[in-house]
């Protein structure tokens, strides 16, 4: 699992988080998304990495500017993880 993290210049607010969300669901195939306006971040948690250029692309059609991208390897947290060292 990949967890993709982006700084997106633009959003004002919670429509702005939802519209930015929605083109990424649209476009490529993930597993959860969190943005916030107010830190400008947007994050993807899937199975695979992500196009780098082609999110650029699609999140600039929608008037908002990725400023970074950032991947890492994606644990899930829980109760069990623990144990399994």
């Amino acid at each position: 699992m990949k967890k993709t993290i982006l700084q997106i210049d633009g959003m004002m607010c919670g429509m702005c988080e939802a519209h930015v969300a929605d083109v990424i669901r649209r476009n490529f195939n993930t597993k959860k998304i969190t943005a916030s306006h107010i830190k400008g971040t947007v994050i993807i948690i899937s199975e695979k990495s992500l196009d780098s250029q082609e999110i650029k692309n699609r999140i600039g059609e929608t008037g908002y500017k990725v400023l970074s991208i950032k991947e890492e390897e994606y644990v899930k947290k829980g109760l069990f993880s623990v144990f399994k060292k």
